[in-house]
């Protein structure tokens, strides 16, 4: 019973609860956004997951330019541009959360906020009834949610001792002894496969993808439920070579596994206002019908289960 109660109390830091999605896995789920990231994609359409802690988003469109938060905030954290709008010093601000109580506009809020496992139970067996009449269930996504290993594995086990479907959404960056914890828990893995080639994964997310690859052929050598999750970026890795790579990769595995296909959007770049970065993708743009059709075929030659979107899942 004490050893229950200390997982339930165990806490993590999410940023987004998404109620109802029908593209993290089979059925309608629930998907819950852990904070912290080791990659750097260029392409990243969840920027607010990036960083471990929480941190302050602002709504330039919204803001009227009352100067109130810059006389509510207790550490003197937000000045004022040129241009009149708050500039928040990431170095004195304290997340209090003073400056959002007082904004009338509701311009600011944090991305980011401690829950224990308990407190997050609660929010997902509000959905229950969902996941039983469409075989759905919990994803845990992020930023990369192995960053958190002993609050998902927590998480993952209380959804396992309600029968609740479980999948995590991960680039697989991680010790193979975190991912091991994981694995006892969780009933599926949607496992990003950005590139094969070595130079062009450190070029466009930073690091390496020896381990990555390593930890998708550890999995599959050990009969996990995995769906390998391409996202195709023009102009970064939707040429035939790249596309070649990754379906003689994925063909070859021990176990060889679904893969979906997910066109890029840039439906993140007003994200990465609020946070006060520039995206490094806003001239791109959506893959064409014609090259998901393509990349589709391509990836079907090497005997591969294909689909795009995310959608039509069901349980291995």
């Amino acid at each position: 019973m004490s050893a229950q109660k200390d997982s339930s109390s165990l806490e993590g830091i999410v940023f987004d609860i998404k109620r109802f999605s029908i593209h993290d896995g089979p059925g309608i789920r629930t998907t819950i956004f852990l904070k912290g990231c080791p990659l750097n994609c260029v392409w990243c359409h969840n920027p607010e997951g990036m960083a471990p802690t929480a941190e302050i988003l602002y709504r330039e469109n919204l803001c009227i330019r009352c100067n109130t938060c810059l006389h509510t905030c207790p550490q003197g954290a937000i000045t004022l541009s040129e241009e009149g709008f708050p500039i928040t010093s990431e170095d004195r601000c304290i997340l209090c959360g003073d400056c959002l109580e007082t904004c009338p506009t509701g311009a600011r809020e944090i991305a980011g906020r401690e829950v224990t496992v308990a407190e997050m139970m609660v929010e997902i067996e509000k959905d229950v009834i969902f996941y039983d009449e469409s075989g759905g269930g919990v994803t845990l996504s992020g930023g990369e949610p192995l960053r958190q290993p002993d609050f998902l594995s927590a998480l993952l086990e209380a959804c396992k001792a309600r029968d609740i479907h479980t999948a995590v959404d991960t680039s697989g960056f991680a010790p193979p002894y975190v991912l091991d914890k994981i694995n006892e828990h969780a009933d599926l893995f949607l496992y990003d496969l950005k590139f094969i080639d070595d130079e062009a994964h450190r070029r466009f997310t930073g690091v390496s993808n020896a381990l990555i690859l390593e930890n998708l052929r550890r999995l599959s050598s050990r009969g996990s439920s995995i769906i390998v999750r391409v996202p195709i970026i023009p102009g970064i890795n939707d040429d035939d070579e790249s596309v070649t790579k990754i379906g003689e990769f994925v063909a070859a595995l021990p176990r060889s596994p679904q893969v979906d296909i997910l066109p890029y959007h840039a439906t993140g770049t007003e994200k990465y206002r609020r946070l006060g970065k520039e995206y490094p993708l806003s001239d791109t743009h959506s893959p064409s019908i014609e090259t998901m059709v393509e990349i589709t075929g391509r990836l079907q030659e090497f005997g591969l289960q294909v689909t795009v979107g995310g959608q039509d899942h069901a349980h291995e």
